[in-house]
């Protein structure tokens, strides 16, 4: 984890990202960054779902999108019928590039941000941890939020 920060610093200290300098050039690595890290986000909430949702839940992944702000988003949501019932967010992974940004980050729903440096396959797999974080970090806050009965592996009885 101390690596990605190390990355993260050295690009403000540097002015680039991923050997970027220009924004057009900084989205375009943004772009592919969020390509490879479907994946890994993918599969941080499908244990998620697994093991708190009970295989109830599901996975939507939006793509790269433009904000109304200028800037880029892509975002991993963990929806299921507990949360949907009380309109409460999603557990979500989410890439967001602001449009006054250096560089770009990872957050949750309700989980603040960590530096997303991803340019290679490795990278997105050395992320795993961080998503797997922020995703159990959204699911604690929204049950903060709302109540335990969230998730259904508390609420459903063994048979």
């Amino acid at each position: 984890m101390n690596e990605a920060l190390l990355r993260h610093f050295r690009d403000l200290r540097d002015g680039d990202h991923g050997g970027a300098v220009t924004r057009e050039d900084k989205e375009h690595v943004f772009a592919t960054a969020a390509e490879l890290l479907d994946p890994v986000a993918r599969r941080a909430l499908d244990e998620l779902n697994a093991d708190l949702l009970l295989g109830t839940g599901e996975v939507v992944a939006s793509g790269v999108t433009r904000s109304r702000e200028g800037g880029l988003n892509a975002m991993w949501s963990l929806t299921w019928p507990e949360q949907r019932a009380t309109h409460n967010q999603p557990i979500a992974i989410v890439a967001h590039y602001g449009c006054d940004f250096h560089h770009p980050h990872l957050r949750g729903n309700t989980v603040g941000d960590w530096p997303l440096n991803v340019f290679a396959p490795a990278d997105a797999e050395a992320q795993l941890d961080t998503l797997r974080t922020i995703a159990a970090a959204d699911a604690h806050n929204l049950v903060f939020q709302e109540s335990y009965h969230l998730i259904p592996a508390i609420t459903t009885q063994p048979a």
